[in-house]
């Protein structure tokens, strides 16, 4: 007499019918699929003792219910890529979909392609172009300004202030002098070229003097003590008279040495006399 080969739920007999086995134990088809059987992820229904299931990270499918959550291409055969919501992908949509967009044409960029990334954003590598020219920047150095990217060349031409003497763009530095800017390099001494940011000088018929030049080459002589008269150091007050120029401390009395400044006075040759002076000559 054989031994009966029963299903371990309902305990019919399974000699000669079609049975599955759940835990290592017979289980008649019936039974299961009403109590063994796996939900499938995608359609929510069992999968039957007759269904091909696919399993992946303790997860199931029918095979029919394994594709790809944007194109429904059948991955029962097809690599595919598992994302962290839980949807299923095939290679080519798990790409686009966990790539970012390129900010100048907004299409996917794909892993691997040149780009170019700034500030957490992210460019094809032909995308990333002059606001101005419209040519790719790519390795090269740029300037902003707003949102907008331009070459050093563009951002020079459109928005760098230009230099009062060589008109050239000043990228960066520069000093500004009378409202105007200048290249430290070109605001010199006119005479002996030594730069004058941060130096004593002063102006002279639109050009600049350092102080040693002004009082050599372009000052006027005090006809009192002979020196320079610059306006730097001890006074700057001048008296003009005739064609003859003097510090103001030295516009005195030949004689008595008063201060002739803001007063009647005689000339008599390059001398100057009080008036008490003048009638003892």
């Amino acid at each position: 007499m054989t031994e009966r080969f029963d299903c371990f739920y309902c305990r019919d007999n399974l000699q000669g019918k079609k049975y599955a086995k759940k835990d290592d134990k017979p289980v008649c088809v019936r039974c299961f699929d009403k109590l063994c059987a796996n939900t499938c992820a995608e359609c929510r229904k069992p999968i039957g003792a007759d269904a091909k299931e696919l399993t992946h990270k303790n997860r199931h499918w029918h095979e029919g219910c394994f594709r790809c959550a944007k194109c429904y291409k059948p991955l029962a055969n097809e690599s595919f890529a598992a994302k962290d919501d839980g949807k299923i992908m095939c290679g080519k949509c798990g790409d686009r979909d966990g790539s970012s967009r390129c900010q100048g044409c907004y299409k996917v960029i794909t892993p691997g392609s040149k780009n170019v990334e700034y500030k957490h954003k992210v460019w094809h590598e032909e995308c990333f172009i002059c606001f101005e020219c419209k040519q790719p920047i790519r390795s090269q150095s740029f300037l902003t300004k707003g949102d907008d990217m331009y070459c050093t060349a563009c951002h020079e031409k459109k928005f760098a202030k230009h230099c009062a003497r060589c008109k050239e763009a000043i990228s960066s530095g520069g000093i500004t002098y009378q409202d105007q800017p200048w290249h430290s390099e070109c605001f010199v001494c006119n005479t002996c070229k030594k730069p004058l940011a941060g130096a004593r000088f002063t102006a002279h018929e639109d050009q600049f003097y350092c102080v040693n030049c002004y009082k050599a080459d372009v000052a006027k002589k005090c006809s009192g003590c002979q020196n320079p008269i610059t306006g730097f150091g001890r006074g700057t007050n001048v008296v003009n008279y005739e064609d003859k120029t003097w510090h103001e401390y030295c516009f005195n009395c030949k004689k008595c040495s008063l201060s002739m400044a803001h007063k009647r006075f005689v000339i008599n040759g390059n001398d100057i006399y009080c008036s008490d002076c003048a009638k003892k000559l």
